[in-house]
């Protein structure tokens, strides 16, 4: 007789995929650390990849998932490994992936150490108010307030915020609201097609939001731990 209280099926969960050439430890503690500061909440937890197809050195795995843990971040595994680092890091009890094109474009937030254009803005209890558009590659946080964003907000650009979010234009890339971790907070927009929306380390991906309200006005906000969309207004 089959034992039926197993079940075991394959599934697919976002997972951030961090690219960085430098995998020494020293500068992942650097460069995580200072990612980790603009939206704590958002990553606490966060299940990474680590992609090494451009790293210039043996990484030291085991050391790597120390640093992981002391950051509050879950290392699940690695892609772009050759034959040797793949069997190094499956010893160091990490999964090897292999991640299609179309994952890297679905992961819940880029976790990259990378050169993008950043803005961090220390306000107090005043809006952060943008006037034009958020361009790809571009991230804007605003710090213990709201931020307005009068023009669009590109593919490829994420804004932040430990308040609300208000967005006058099209949404296409990342918006994290109550990124400090208050769930109350809430993303408004007038076109709604991005790429993730978070309230306090929620999230839903492009292709949760493809329904009802996608192409159209929404507010985003958290009702009994889940994420909701509503008519703007």
């Amino acid at each position: 007789m089959s034992d039926q209280t197993l079940e075991l099926k394959g599934s697919l969960f976002p997972l951030s995929v961090l690219s960085c050439a430098d995998l020494s430890v020293n500068a992942l503690r650097s460069g995580l650390s200072q990612k980790l500061a603009q939206a704590p909440a958002f990553f606490y937890q966060a299940p990474i990849v680590l992609n090494v197809a451009e790293c210039r050195q043996t990484p030291d795995f085991t050391a790597i998932k120390q640093l992981f843990t002391e950051l509050n971040l879950v290392l699940v595994g690695v892609c772009g490994a050759g034959a040797e680092l793949k069997q190094q890091a499956q010893q160091a009890g990490l999964a090897a992936l292999q991640l299609g094109k179309d994952s890297k474009t679905a992961a819940k937030a880029s976790a990259a150490v990378s050169n993008s254009h950043a803005e961090t803005v220390n306000v107090s209890m005043d809006a952060k108010i943008v006037e034009q558009t958020v361009r790809s590659g571009q991230q804007l946080y605003a710090k213990g307030t709201d931020l307005i964003v009068k023009g669009t907000v590109g593919a490829g650009a994420e804004v932040i915020a430990d308040g609300n979010i208000h967005i006058y234009g099209t949404l296409r890339g990342k918006a994290i609201a109550g990124a400090a971790g208050d769930r109350s907070k809430r993303i408004f927009c007038y076109n709604l097609q991005a790429e993730l929306v978070s309230i306090a380390g929620n999230y839903w991906l492009s292709e949760s939001l493809q329904g009802e309200f996608w192409g159209k006005s929404a507010c985003i906000k958290l009702q009994d731990d889940q994420l909701v969309l509503a008519e703007l207004g």
